[in-house]
């Protein structure tokens, strides 16, 4: 484990290497990410990314912290700052092997912590809540858009299936991008978007889904959908048919089966990352946001 050191994607911004047990690429590590802050009266918040993804949204840590929240984020491993040489990128045999990160960052941070995820960080957060090592150092969850249903008619369901089953024993073979490329072109300023990232870090063309991650997510949803009985509070956020990547109907439904204290708030027009959506959507999601976290107490 080293130092915090200055952040080598985002000025003003510091960050600090875990090194984890090694796993079938060999050693592997995890990057937690800060933004310093003067006075966190509110406490700490802890944001997950999605796949193909990792944390560059500045603007989001700025308004945390203007909220009066100590701003951390994580990539994952083989995500972002964390992918290194030889290793499968956004690869998984299992979503558990994420527990690993998000436990050493908790231990890193302390408690109480806001866990927050997106998309299939939305997915491995919640399943975190339920059976992560240092859960009852959350207070409360976070969903912006998770990862819960396959977005797919019933033949590429028939597919999805074929193609987990074979994960299990040929889990680097691949099928097509799965995230669609004009979500990324439009999101980034060098096609027809507003935000800056690394586009060897989040690619435009999007990335293949090897056999044996799909196999692990179609775990991991069989697992929410069963309901995962959560006793913290959490605020699941979706979109409309905006969300080219998801179906808000999947994430308004299986949201509800994760606790007894689940709030799920619509945002129509909003992209699939909330925050990144034009300004007076994303104003609104942060708006409610931030309601919905001072009525917790923090």
């Amino acid at each position: 484990m080293s130092d915090w050191q200055p952040d080598r994607l985002l000025a003003g911004f510091e960050a600090k290497e875990f090194a984890l047990a090694g796993d079938y690429d060999g050693p592997v590590v995890a990057t937690l990410v800060r933004l310093p802050t003067a006075s966190a009266t509110r406490g700490p918040v802890l944001y997950v990314h999605g796949f193909v993804d990792y944390f560059f949204q500045r603007h989001m840590a700025e308004r945390f912290a203007a909220e009066g929240y100590e701003f951390y984020a994580l990539d994952l491993r083989k995500h972002g700052r964390s992918l290194r040489p030889r290793q499968h990128p956004y690869f998984c045999m299992d979503v558990a092997e994420y527990f690993e990160e998000i436990s050493a960052a908790l231990d890193e941070i302390g408690a109480p912590v806001l866990l927050a995820g997106h998309s299939t960080g939305g997915l491995v957060c919640s399943l975190y809540a339920a059976r992560g090592e240092r859960r009852e150092q959350l207070r409360a969850l976070w969903l912006n858009s998770p990862f819960f249903d396959f977005n797919a008619t019933p033949a590429q369901r028939t597919q999805i299936r074929i193609a987990a089953a074979l994960g299990v024993l040929f889990p680097y073979v691949s099928t097509r991008n799965a995230v669609r490329p004009e979500y990324v072109r439009g999101l980034h300023r060098d096609f027809s978007g507003e935000w800056e990232f690394d586009l060897a870090l989040k690619p435009a063309d999007g990335y293949p889904a090897c056999f044996g991650w799909l196999a692990a997510v179609q775990r991991a949803h069989a697992e929410v959908h069963a309901g995962l009985k959560l006793a913290l509070p959490v605020l699941a956020m979706h979109s409309d048919e905006a969300d080219i990547i998801l179906d808000w109907r999947h994430i308004a439904r299986w949201s509800r089966t994760l606790g007894q204290e689940v709030k799920v708030l619509a945002f129509p027009g909003a992209v699939h990352d909330l925050v990144l959506s034009r300004a007076e959507i994303r104003e609104s999601v942060f708006s409610e946001l931030f309601a919905w976290a001072a009525r917790l107490g923090g």
